[in-house]
């Protein structure tokens, strides 16, 4: 008798086989790489840098959130999307009350309100405090913030899905010592918060009250005194490991280093800023190729000088190719609409007229929803009564 036949009946319906098709839950082996969630929100950011579309940008904006929803762990650090969500709109509104209040370029013929106008002196020409409202000139600054709110959304979904001590462990290693510098102040701010929140609420169950300037004072020192334990705990496991120490090497290395990094970083800025502009993608993604290529040769070469170890490296896998992918796709269809269709992507306001979604750069946006679905699923937390493995 085979072994199927010995099984209860229902036990292939209680432990199903997992489907090939479907992303496995994420373990420390098969974890996503965090360069790749920084590559794909870049890519969205890239695409949000090219439009001023509100129904493009605003799918962006969903595709980022939805991504973010569906892959987001419980960790401190992925607790952070909500805030940049808070300040692209606190940018939004200050936008709009910069237009109003000191007025626009823009002509308009849809006056909504008139503004007590004060006088400036001859050498402030050119500026005004209050006058006339249009229609045209607030729409006009509605599109440029809602671009630059969806670049710090789409910059938050990177910080809310990439570990950052991961990422740290993954740089090269003339970038460690900086990237320690960057983890460590990037971390400082979530842990105090978590701090501030267990102090309130046991002061709370304690009948203390939480409120003024003698609860803050109470609550402040524990909090700087856990700051500076964490502080020295760091300090010590970083000494212990050996910390700071660099090899000796020839001095035309070293400045070979320094000129193929400082070229390639000046390189990468040129040619990111000339994908970011309107008409710079001629040269743009040459001199962006240019600038990686000798910044990763001074990189490599700079790391000769590092004598650190890496225990278990996370590796670039499939999944991680088609993360980032889809990000790099999302840019490169949008800078094609840019190209062929640049009306349909920035929309008039001199006449105001209706924002239309155009189909291709619509659907190039939508391919930043992959990795929802190829990602690896994060686990669930574990409540309070559940034992740990």
């Amino acid at each position: 008798m085979s072994r199927a036949a010995d099984r209860p009946e229902g036990a292939a319906n209680r432990f199903p086989r997992p489907s090939p098709l479907r992303a496995p839950e994420a373990t420390r082996s098969n974890a996503l790489h965090s360069g790749a969630w920084w590559l794909w929100a870049l890519g969205l950011a890239v695409a949000a840098s090219r439009t001023t579309n509100p129904l493009l940008l605003g799918l962006l904006v969903g595709v980022a959130g939805y991504v973010v929803a569906a892959r987001r762990t419980a960790a401190p650090w992925a607790r952070s999307y909500g805030a940049f969500v808070k300040l692209a709109l606190a940018v939004i509104l200050i936008r709009l009350l910069f237009s109003a209040v000191l007025g626009s370029p823009v002509p308009g013929s849809h006056v909504l309100v008139t503004l007590p106008e004060l006088p400036l002196p001859d050498w402030a020409a050119g500026i005004r405090l209050g006058g006339r409202v249009t229609a045209e000139q607030l729409v006009f600054a509605l599109y440029d913030g809602a671009k630059l709110a969806t670049l710090l959304i789409c910059v938050g979904a990177a910080n809310a899905l990439a570990n950052p001590a991961r990422l740290l462990k993954s740089l090269p290693g003339a970038l460690y010592e900086a990237g320690v510098a960057v983890v460590v102040a990037m971390t400082f701010a979530p842990n105090m918060v978590a701090d501030v929140v267990r102090l309130r609420t046991a002061r709370r169950l304690r009948g203390r009250p939480t409120g003024g300037v003698k609860a803050v004072l109470q609550i402040g020192l524990p909090v700087l005194e856990g700051a500076l334990e964490r502080s020295v705990a760091v300090a010590a496991s970083m000494d212990a490991r050996g910390y700071g120490r660099t090899a000796d090497v020839p001095r035309a290395v070293r400045h070979t280093t320094s000129v193929l990094t400082l070229g390639g970083l000046l390189g990468v800025a040129a040619g990111s800023y000339g994908l970011l502009a309107a008409q710079g993608a001629g040269y743009g993604v040459p001199l962006l190729a240019a600038g990686l290529v000798a910044a990763s040769a001074g990189l490599w070469l700079g790391g000769r000088r590092s004598v650190r170890t890496r225990y278990r490296p996370d590796r670039w896998g499939v999944r991680a190719w088609l993360v980032a992918g889809s990000g790099a796709a999302v840019a490169a269809v949008m800078i094609r609409a840019g190209g062929t269709d640049p009306a349909a992507l920035h929309p008039g306001v001199v006449p105001l007229v209706a924002p239309t979604l155009p189909l291709w750069p619509a659907a190039g946006a939508l391919i930043g929803l992959l990795p929802a679905f190829v990602a690896p699923v994060p686990a669930p937390p574990l409540s309070p009564r559940e034992p740990t493995p």
